[in-house]
């Protein structure tokens, strides 16, 4: 089964909440979930979305996939950006060649004996 992170509608009429929420495709929108994992306010400004980034890292990490709507919160929240710019550095650090003491003596001006 897949898992999807997707959004589940809550609220009053014409005053929409949506959780953030872990749970298989097959579900349908509004029943079962694996998680909570956030809240969307899509009425309220700049404190729009409420969530846990470790958990949202974590299902990440283990091959769920977000809704369109979520990866668009996601990025806005900041959590795409920086899954990016560690899986970057990680990559950037493998392939670094290490600089051996004897090579930085040399370039230093120093004598190795």
């Amino acid at each position: 089964m897949a898992v999807r992170i997707r959004l589940r509608r809550t609220g009053r009429k014409n005053a929409p909440t949506f959780r953030i929420v872990v749970a298989e495709s097959t579900s349908p929108r509004d029943g079962r979930f694996i998680e909570i994992i956030g809240q969307y306010f899509p009425r309220q400004g700049d404190t729009a979305v409420q969530l846990k980034t470790d958990r949202a890292n974590y299902w990440l990490d283990n091959g769920a996939l977000p809704s369109d709507t979520v990866r668009s919160l996601l990025r806005k929240a900041g959590v795409l950006k920086a899954r990016h710019e560690a899986r970057l550095a990680r990559k950037l650090n493998s392939a670094a060649i290490p600089v051996r003491e004897a090579d930085a003596t040399e370039t230093a001006g120093g004598t190795a004996e």
